[in-house]
């Protein structure tokens, strides 16, 4: 082992587990460094650069011996992008780690029994699955390890690098959406730098080019929303004009004049160029018939992984066990796809987001899709859902709930306990929130089956969905 003031170097160490945020674990002495880009069962030479009371991090310095389950990554940014940490891991060891971590979540905070939990849905695509990307411009390009910035370094387009606000590594191909993603990006890239149009500067504010949001579709259409820092008509017709010819893919093509110092857009008007304002996805209705339409726009919310959601919701259209005569709540319901994915198997589906707009969309798309037993409601969840709220729709026979990562607040939990709905399914982006909810459910709620499903190979994101069923004696009472 060497030691000094700036550093810890261990030679010959061994990757034990898989760890939070993507990063792999080693133990050394007792206590837990977290290493990014190592798969278990690697032997690496470790150096230590940061050290806490309790847990400490750390990098590969060299792979000594590779782990039987590490693979050749396939994206040439890996190890610095960040976006696909275990990218260099078999997927069929991914998955193992995924339900791992699902089952201790809520074995350990939720104490929950597991022994109904399936084997976790894989994604049939682990590259080229996800419909929406989102691209940065900025002045200032991330830099490899000795390399020096020249004046006349136009900057960089692609992602941020991990923890650092103001720089974005260049990406020449992402593997992560199909073409012409790619290509588009490169030729926007390359047309900005011929004509002088200045990529963002997020430290001092200045520049011209910003974002590029790349949306795509089952039904093959293509949306490109580009995100400039003023209205500099001049620059940005010849510009979307030559996107618009280059790239007659496109079906949408969208502009957003962002002046604000930070790079959201949910409170910006997104402008239509050229084509459509939106793009149409669709989905396999649950029990059969002409597939459900949803009508995205720029700023809708869509499950990113197209295939792997409709298998999602079936999970949670079967746990539901609907028999066609029910009220059911769908809470957290966005732009209404589960709420819809189930309204053909019930009476009545009352859904309830806090974000205006996606409700819009919800009864839009509920309009498209012939359903008129579908109501729609905006605003805090803890706020809407009252004892009269319940008065007003009716008490309902299921509840879906599809929270954010935080989990359910604690008032909402206490309303599903006092509504006493005959079935929760919970849909979760966070297994240790869940857990936490659970635990709170547990009063008057059993666990049944429990499915985890992978949305996003090669991150250490999952999704995972559980079936409650009020206790016998509560639905006595």
């Amino acid at each position: 082992m060497s030691r000094n003031k700036k550093e810890i170097i261990i030679p010959d160490v061994t990757v034990s587990d898989a760890g939070a945020e993507g990063n792999a674990i080693v133990r050394v002495d007792g206590m837990v460094v977290f290493v990014p880009f190592a798969v278990p069962g690697d032997v690496i030479d470790l150096k230590i650069f940061k050290k806490k009371k309790k847990y400490a991090e750390g990098r590969v310095l060299a792979l000594k011996q590779a782990s039987p389950m590490r693979v050749e990554p396939v994206c040439s940014h890996f190890g610095t992008c960040g976006g696909c940490k275990w990218q260099c891991m078999s997927y069929e060891a991914q998955l193992r780690y995924k339900q791992q971590q699902v089952r201790d979540n809520l074995e350990r905070l939720g104490h929950v029994d597991t022994t109904q939990m399936r084997p976790i849905c894989g994604s049939e695509r682990i590259f080229e699955y996800r419909n929406k990307l989102e691209f940065t411009f900025s002045s200032k390009r991330w830099l490899a390890v000795g390399e020096q910035r020249s004046d006349d370094d136009p900057g960089a387009v692609g992602f941020h690098v991990p923890q650092v606000f103001d720089k974005v590594l260049p990406i020449e191909r992402c593997h992560l959406q199909a073409e012409p993603s790619n290509a588009i990006r490169m030729a926007l890239r390359d047309y900005a730098l011929e004509h002088g149009l200045p990529f963002y500067d997020i430290r001092n504010h200045t520049g011209y080019m910003r974002n590029v949001v790349i949306r795509n579709s089952s039904t093959g259409e293509l949306m490109v929303i580009v995100i400039v820092a003023e209205d500099r008509p001049e620059w940005l017709k010849p510009m979307m004009e030559y996107l618009r010819d280059s790239f007659p893919a496109i079906t949408s093509l969208m502009y957003i004049i962002n002046g604000k110092m930070n790079d959201s857009y949910a409170d910006l008007e997104a402008e239509c160029f050229s084509g459509q304002d939106h793009i149409t996805e669709q989905m396999p209705r649950y029990r059969g018939g002409e597939p459900l339409r949803f009508k995205i726009n720029p700023k809708s919310f869509y499950q990113t992984n197209s295939e792997q959601a409709h298998r999602l919701y079936s999970f949670v259209a079967d746990f539901a066990e609907l028999r066609g005569d029910e009220t059911v709540y769908d809470l957290y319901t966005g732009t209404g796809t589960i709420a819809q994915f189930v309204a053909g198997s019930c009476k009545k589906v009352v859904g309830i987001e806090y974000v205006e707009e996606a409700i819009a969309d919800a009864w839009k798309n509920a309009a498209v899709n012939g359903f008129d037993n579908c109501t729609f409601y905006a605003g805090d969840m803890a706020k809407v859902l009252t004892d009269e709220f319940v008065e007003a729709n009716g008490r309902p026979d299921v509840v879906i709930t599809d929270p954010p990562r935080a989990g359910m607040h604690e008032k909402v939990v206490e309303q599903l306990l006092r509504m006493e709905p005959r079935k929760i399914v919970y849909v979760s982006c966070n297994p240790a929130t869940q857990a936490r909810d659970l635990a709170l459910l547990a009063a008057k709620y059993s666990v049944g089956r429990i499915q985890p499903v992978d949305m996003f190979p090669h991150t250490q994101h999952v999704e995972n969905v559980v079936e409650l069923s009020i206790r016998e004696q509560q639905a006595l009472d």
